[in-house]
């Protein structure tokens, strides 16, 4: 099969899936319903102070997996929600910021700079309006270069990595996570090795469990939901309500100024934002194909380069960076969002999450099976048909099909959704534990399921208090079992050889460099606060 027909496959499994139903003799797709489910319940949790994309994802997985099952059919259909959810989330995080100037996470507080002084000069409508442009050309940007960089990447990678090699690139990447994410190296080597230490209990190659302490809750490994969930969204929610807790204050939103002037994008308003929306696309996708680093160093980046090229052209009497310029909005909105496509290059390509919502297209992957990503998905066979690369290109296609909504209805429903900025957190974070909760034991309707996640729950709580940034766990924890297995066949396929890491030059150089990153992420100076 050639390499379009592929693509024409993937393309008909998510508009010719199993029908959900037909309206007037027109089959609807599951697929493309869960798409736009996900793509709208984004947009409510985006908009929505203290909640985020990942927050509804860890939610909504174990939901889905219990409604579609765990058959190849449900992949599509329940990874399309979870795909929807991240663009619909990327889009509605900055109605709170540029309304209420309240950011809801890191990334949106560069957007508060510019967009809660256009709301109180009278142009919120126009602010959202700009955030809604750049965002979802910065998201289309980056999943056209995903399209085209997933595939050549693997197969560069499985065209010329052997085993050694792609043991000493999965522990590369690992470093570098372990050394970009939370600002200090030793924190992030500490996060990184619970993150192992916990993938090894119960596993391995021998016949008895390692790690299980003789019990026969841990003689069986530690599953993934409960560990991913409790560290990421368990900790976070305990970490909110003790800070409710300690503080005891309700915070309370400032009210926008009516409305004044037109809130539509002339012409010359897009020629103006152009510039600042291609530049921090660029720098968005760059930084998001790099694993482990997130959108709020890409916000950062995008937002300073705008604010420089604006200084030097910017004419007399235009509203400098955060005084209310439109540019400001854009730089920092294109930036954020084109992270989340590139963020999949090294999920698809090398079967490493990049971000908190790639781990979770992850985890359905897992739990549902018939689809590991990697360099193995990108096997173009002419006799047979590969289903994994018939499934990525499904996911490409969901990914437009989402980014299509964006387009379309993705505005309207952004500005109608200044209202969830008013939900109190002290009320939203105990129903986002219960739900959690009940999600998880839906899924595994097991009581002890229950009492890990709250376990994990505990100690990514403890991190936070630490200022240890769980994603590195976390990623750990996901590649901790491909890290252990392939290191094992390399040893075997070297002939036993103990220094099968070295022996190989680009293994050597790899080892080197993540070495090297240890090092130089050690030695530079702490960030001023």
């Amino acid at each position: 099969m050639a390499t379009l027909d592929y693509v024409w496959l993937g393309v008909l499994a998510v508009f010719q899936g199993p029908e959900l139903f037909s309206i007037l003799g027109l089959p609807i797709p599951v697929t493309l319903l869960m798409i736009l489910c996900g793509f709208l319940l984004g947009i409510v949790v985006g908009a929505t102070p203290g909640l985020a994309g990942p927050v509804a994802m860890a939610i909504s997985l174990p939901i889905l997996i219990s409604v579609f099952g765990y058959t190849p059919d449900a992949l599509l259909p329940v990874m399309g929600c979870l795909i929807g959810i991240m663009k619909g989330a990327t889009i509605g995080g900055a109605v709170p910021a540029i309304l209420f100037n309240t950011p809801g996470t890191p990334d949106a507080f560069m957007t508060t700079l510019d967009g809660y002084p256009m709301a109180q000069q009278g142009n919120a409508k126009k602010a959202l309006r700009v955030a809604h442009f750049a965002s979802v050309s910065g998201d289309t940007f980056s999943d056209i270069v995903l399209v085209i960089c997933a595939p050549f990447l693997a197969l560069l990678v499985e065209g010329y990595l052997d085993l050694p090699e792609k043991t000493a690139l999965l522990i590369l990447s690992l470093s570098f996570i372990a050394a970009a994410v939370g600002g200090s190296p030793a924190k992030g080597l500490i996060s990184t090795g619970l993150g192992l230490l916990v993938a090894f209990i119960g596993t391995g190659a021998d016949f008895y469990p390692r790690l299980s302490m003789g019990t026969e809750a841990l003689s069986q490994g530690i599953a993934l939901g409960p560990a991913i969930l409790g560290v990421l969204i368990i900790g976070a929610v305990f970490h909110e309500l003790a800070g409710q807790w300690r503080h005891k204050e309700v915070v309370s939103c400032a009210q926008p100024q009516n409305e004044i002037g037109s809130d539509r994008l002339s012409l010359g308003d897009i020629r103006k934002l152009l510039p600042y929306i291609g530049r921090s696309a660029i720098v968005g996708t760059v930084v998001g194909a790099l694993p482990g680093i997130g959108s709020t160093l890409a916000a950062t980046i995008g937002y300073t380069m705008g604010r420089r090229r604006h200084h030097k052209i910017g004419k007399p009497g235009d509203p400098a960076f955060g005084e209310g310029a439109m540019e400001g909005i854009a730089a920092t909105e294109a930036a954020n969002s084109s992270v989340s496509g590139a963020n999949l290059i090294p999920v698809l390509s090398l079967g490493i999450p990049g971000n908190t919502a790639a781990v979770f297209l992850i985890l359905a992957a897992d739990s549902i099976g018939g689809f590991n990503p990697g360099p193995s998905v990108f096997k173009f066979t002419t006799d047979t048909v590969n289903p994994e690369l018939v499934i990525a290109f499904g996911l490409f296609t969901a990914m437009f099909v989402a980014n299509f909504l964006n387009w379309t209805i993705g505005g309207i429903f952004m500005r109608s959704m200044g209202i969830m900025a008013r939900v109190p957190r002290q009320l939203l974070l105990p129903v986002v534990l219960i739900l959690t909760l009940t999600a998880i034991y839906v899924q595994e309707t097991r009581l002890e399921v229950i009492w890990f996640t709250l376990a994990f729950g505990l100690l990514g709580y403890g991190m936070r208090l630490l200022s240890i940034s769980p994603l590195p766990f976390v990623i750990a924890f996901i590649l901790g079992g491909k890290l252990e297995s392939t290191a094992r066949q390399a040893f075997d396929a070297t002939g036993s050889d103990p220094f099968f890491l070295f022996n190989n030059p680009i293994a050597a150089v790899f080892m080197l460099l993540s070495i090297a990153i240890i090092f130089l992420a050690s030695h530079r100076k702490p960030e001023q606060k």
